[in-house]
């Protein structure tokens, strides 16, 4: 089936996350809030309302169905964070440690769903694999951070940060098989803990902070060498908008949780399929003037369209 080219153009233009300016002197990233973890059903995240997009592909059944992804999601989040409020009430640091542990995790479990489509042709979409990766690398260096600051100092809590991830490893890329919707929405839910424990922590804790030196691997992550990847995985921004200053540990943990708000934006925007592009994305994919740059796409949303889609169409497989 050949697509009008015109018609693909302006399609892939509407879909396209906006990236926004930051405005002059603002100071902090405002985390969109698109559940409320203690009182669904209501606002999450979806369409407007918390309600899916009304067009012809959302009927009643896929209302329901998106409730109850949504409400199973809610109750594991806060059922762990229970658990953590129990084991780690005083131990900031050690608590840190494993939410960076965990909060990492699901970005390398899209990855590898999506390179096995990507293995078996059915799915094309770079640009995920860029900003999933530029999560994971940012999620990485928060890690970093907490170790040296000694949140990894028990054997207990690696223990327990490992087990946890090694399980939530195979519970995501089970999750994204089957709806990357509802495995998005799992990930957003996460990312709005971590904001709102790290957004409390700052607060508490302000004055003490600022009397505290940055740890090394946070002046290097924020503000030294190539920003590429720090600017890859904010796709509300355009890239180069956000540059961090790093002088004390206030200014380390400010950031961490305005990265937080950046994960939560993108993965609120993960749940409209094909919605997502790299702040980075060649102007090429803009253009209405070269019909060059129109490149087809193989897509599907989860391993059983996938596989229907390679089934009814032989041709799949070789794009």
């Amino acid at each position: 089936m050949h697509r009008d080219w015109g018609t693909d153009v302006l399609q892939r233009k509407s879909s396209r996350v906006r990236a926004t300016l930051l405005k002059e002197n603002e100071e902090e990233v405002v985390v969109e809030k698109s559940f409320a973890p203690k009182s669904f059903p209501g606002n999450v995240g979806g369409g407007n309302n918390g309600e899916p997009p009304d067009n012809s592909s959302s009927n009643g059944l896929e209302k329901w169905v998106i409730k109850i992804e949504q409400s199973v999601n809610i109750f594991l989040t806060d059922s762990v964070i229970k658990i953590l409020d129990t084991l780690y009430h005083d131990r900031h640091y050690a608590r840190f440690f494993v939410l960076e542990t965990i909060a990492r995790v699901p970005y390398f479990a899209f990855i590898s769903v999506l390179h096995l489509y990507e293995s078996f042709g059915w799915w094309r979409r770079a640009d995920y694999l860029k900003v999933h990766f530029a999560e994971s690398w940012n999620e990485m260096h928060h890690l970093l951070i907490m170790e040296e600051l000694g949140g990894n100092a028990w054997w207990f809590d690696r223990f327990l940060a490992q087990h946890i991830a090694v399980f939530y490893y195979f519970m995501t890329v089970s999750m994204y098989a089957l709806s990357p919707r509802m495995a998005y929405h799992f990930s957003e839910c996460v990312e709005h803990h971590a904001y709102e424990t790290y957004d409390k922590f700052i607060k508490d804790q302000e004055a003490e902070l600022k009397k505290l030196p940055a740890p090394k691997i946070a002046v290097s992550y924020y503000t030294g060498g190539d920003l590429y990847l720090f600017d890859e995985f904010q796709t509300s921004r355009e890239p180069n908008t956000r540059r961090p200053k790093i002088d004390n540990l206030y200014d380390v943990f400010m950031n961490i949780r305005d990265d937080e708000a950046e994960h939560c934006k993108t993965m609120k925007a993960c749940q409209t399929h094909g919605s997502l592009r790299s702040p980075h994305t060649n102007p090429c994919d803009e253009s209405e003037d070269d019909p060059g740059c129109s490149v087809p796409q193989a897509d599907c949303v989860g391993i059983v369209d996938c596989i229907t889609k390679s089934v009814a169409d032989p041709n799949v497989g070789r794009r």
